[in-house]
């Protein structure tokens, strides 16, 4: 009796749990909150009611469009409504490209409303509610992908005149309507041939000479690579792409799909026809080209790199290594064999790197990552090792222990046979450390290189590293200048010992970085590393002065490597914590009291709709230049009062962690990395690009001109 009554208590509970009705509000289904909302209160007897489905993606997931590219699957609606209700298509928000390593998808990130249009009868009568039920099926992806389900409901009042608007949802489902392609702006014409298809695209607010931005999203599955790059030529009057067949698909007779053009989408269906001439004829956007074409592009972008690298020494990302540099030539400044093989070391260390990274970030591209210059200082695992190999160098300069020799000559043979590596590796040291700023003439070079095939991209990275090191490697090999040297002395080691402070310094500034940009749990493994690794430089300190006194030494050799070894593993081996959040900084207020909202395209295309001037800071936390000009620039009570004073919104767009949008930012700007300043005038046009060194009164004279439009 007992058993059949708990088995008929458990198959009604089940069948409670299998009946339960749709929930009225917000559903969390497990990455994603979903819900129904209504753009009026009430619905007209015989009309419409406008709904969404709104979307609140956690950071880091999204989900898909229409079209979800290359994998993934649609958001799905199973509508239970009320006899003679009926509910339409869904209004698909424009989407942004999801690029998963060769892959590319289409979808949402964030939050995102879908707009439905829901007919209601005429039989419908006045003061009635109605509950409008909906069942809706998401894919939801990050590195693995779930399946999550959400079933939600919505009471509507049935109203017999035009229904007041809903003071939350209404302004906010009009927006998402108007920000939702339209068919009839701009008429298109499809071409295909052996290399391809061509969708010729003129009409509404088109001009191709100006467009950056511009790519073309299918409706339809399976008829373009998705994955691979969209060519685009301008004309006077319109733009043409070229796009390339999905493998083994056959040449569509027509292809519709949405146009976005810098931010503005359209609706096409692109038929057969002759393109018109407005559409085609002036080549790629300008903005990633340095001075003259071809050849002679080439030889601008190679000059502007080289340029760009003299100057790269002045920044303040390099003022560690330059300590180093300093040491280096002052202990050899009167031998000039050894400083010349010093300076031709350092240079062969500063190319070998130079062209390593670079060809690292242009397969990095290759396979489908949205990555630019300084992509290495977006991983927690090598701000870890760079932290402790500039604290390393520090105990080292400081006279914990030697690598090789002393200044004051100790062990002689040694530095003979190592002063080259250790010089080549200063070099590479120098290039890692110099990598995540870019400097004046040195952005424009890079944002060509971007867009070049890979020999001609090295050869823009070889200007560069040859500009980087030309200083270095011209004062080691000119005897005039090694012979202004002070003669070596006592004072090198005093020397030496004042200059591993600024290593000291770089190894807090990444343990900063990485607690910006990952677990909080990841700076304590750092720390702790650390510790273990000065613990272990004094091991080898010791062995090494035993060894110089004749005893026995070999234990705490073999102790301080297993110590240093230990640590630095402990600090780098990945762990699920230390994945890279996507997206930027949340919205705060600076050291100046300035506010700040956190940067997104949607964000900036809302202002400047509302006709704003709005100013965009691409900054990063690894990047050292960038984080002078927050301090020099933004943090100032002149700064300040001119963005209060004008209305100029702030925006910024923090790349510290990685962040396809931002990605495509620079590129569509010509930069390959941070920092990048944007400021976009008041009633619309194109923005202006601030230098990338700054003082208060620029961004307060750009700011408010800005505002005057």
């Amino acid at each position: 009796m007992t058993k059949r009554l708990f088995a008929g208590l458990a198959a009604l509970v089940a069948l409670a749990v299998l009946a339960a009705p749709a929930v009225a509000g917000p559903v969390r289904t497990g990455h994603l909150t979903a819900e129904l909302v209504a753009a009026t209160q009430g619905a007209p007897a015989g009309g419409e009611v406008q709904l969404a489905l709104r979307q609140v993606i956690d950071k880091g997931w999204h989900t898909y469009w229409r079209n979800s590219g290359d994998s993934g699957a649609p958001t799905e609606l199973a509508w239970t409504l009320p006899a003679g209700w009926a509910a339409g298509e869904i209004t698909w928000a424009p989407p942004s490209r999801k690029p998963i390593g060769p892959l590319m998808n289409y979808g949402y990130s964030g939050e995102v409303l879908l707009p439905v249009t829901v007919r209601v009868p005429a039989s419908a009568r006045p003061g009635q509610t109605a509950t409008l039920r909906v069942k809706a099926a998401f894919l939801v992806c990050s590195d693995i992908c779930v399946p999550e389900d959400a079933d939600l409901s919505l009471d509507v009042k049935v109203v017999s005149g035009d229904p007041a608007p809903d003071a939350e949802w209404g302004p906010r489902i009009r927006a998402a309507l108007d920000a939702a392609p339209r068919p009839g702006q701009v008429k298109a014409v499809l071409a295909s041939g052996p290399a391809g298809l061509r969708i010729a695209a003129t009409g509404a607010s088109i001009s191709g000479g100006a467009a950056r931005d511009v790519y073309f999203f299918p409706y339809a599955p399976g008829v373009i690579d998705h994955a691979a790059p969209q060519a685009l030529d301008r004309g006077p009057g319109g733009l043409t792409l070229s796009l390339k067949p999905a493998p083994g698909a056959a040449a569509p007779a027509t292809l519709a799909g949405v146009l976005s053009v810098d931010g503005r989408v359209y609706e096409i269906e692109a038929g057969p026809g002759a393109a018109p001439a407005e559409a085609a004829g002036l080549g790629p956007p300008p903005v990633a080209k340095a001075p003259g074409g071809g050849a002679g592009g080439l030889a601008g972008a190679v000059l502007f790199a080289f340029l760009g690298g003299l100057i790269l020494n002045l920044m303040p990302c390099v003022f560690p290594v330059l300590a180093m540099k300093a040491a280096s030539l002052a202990g050899h400044g009167h031998d000039r064999a050894a400083a010349r093989a010093q300076g031709l070391a350092f240079l062969a260390g500063v190319m070998a790197t130079f062209i390593g990274l670079a060809a690292l970030l242009l397969a990095v591209r290759a396979g489908g990552a949205a990555v630019g210059w300084g992509f290495q200082l977006q991983s927690p695992p090598v701000v870890s090792a760079l932290a402790l190999l500039m604290l390393a160098v520090g105990l080292n300069m400081s006279g914990l222990f030697e690598i090789g020799s002393s200044l004051q000559g100790i062990g002689a043979g040694a530095a003979s046979r190592g002063g080259g590596l250790g010089a080549f590796l200063t070099g590479a040291l120098a290039v890692v450390v110099a990598a995540p700023c870019t400097a004046p003439f040195m952005a424009p070079a890079l944002g060509w290189a971007m867009t070049q095939p890979a020999a001609l991209s090295l050869a823009v990275f070889a200007g560069l590293g040859l500009g980087f090191a030309a200083p270095f490697t011209l004062a080691a090999l000119a005897p005039g200048v090694l012979s202004r040297l002070p003669r070596p002395g006592p004072w090198m080691d005093t020397f030496r010992k004042v200059l591993a402070f600024p290593m000291y310094g770089a190894a807090a500034w990444l343990a900063w970085v990485l607690a910006v940009q990952a677990d909080p749990d990841l700076l304590a493994r750092l720390l702790a590393a650390g510790v273990a690794l000065a613990f272990a430089c004094w091991l080898a300190g010791l062995a090494q002065r035993r060894a110089l006194l004749g005893q026995p030494a070999r234990v705490l050799g073999l102790a301080a490597l297993g110590v240093a070894v230990l640590s630095v593993a402990a600090a780098v081996w990945p762990t699920p914590a230390q994945a890279v959040a996507e997206g930027s900084a949340p919205s705060g207020t600076d050291a100046s009291g300035l506010a700040y909202e956190a940067y997104t395209p949607e964000r900036l295309a809302a202002l400047r709709a509302e006709g704003r001037a709005v100013f965009v800071n691409y900054t990063a936390a690894w990047c050292v230049t960038c984080q002078v000009n927050e301090r020099v620039a933004f943090s100032t009570r002149t700064a300040a009062e001119a963005f209060t004073g004008s209305g100029t919104v702030y925006l910024k767009a923090d790349w510290t962690r990685r962040d396809a949008v931002i990605a495509e930012d620079l590129a569509r700007f010509g930069r390959a990395g941070v920092p990048l300043y944007l400021v976009y005038p008041a009633g619309g046009g194109e923005p202006e690009i601030l230098p990338q060194l700054l003082t208060p009164d620029m961004v307060a004279r750009a700011v408010k001109a800005a505002a005057r439009g």
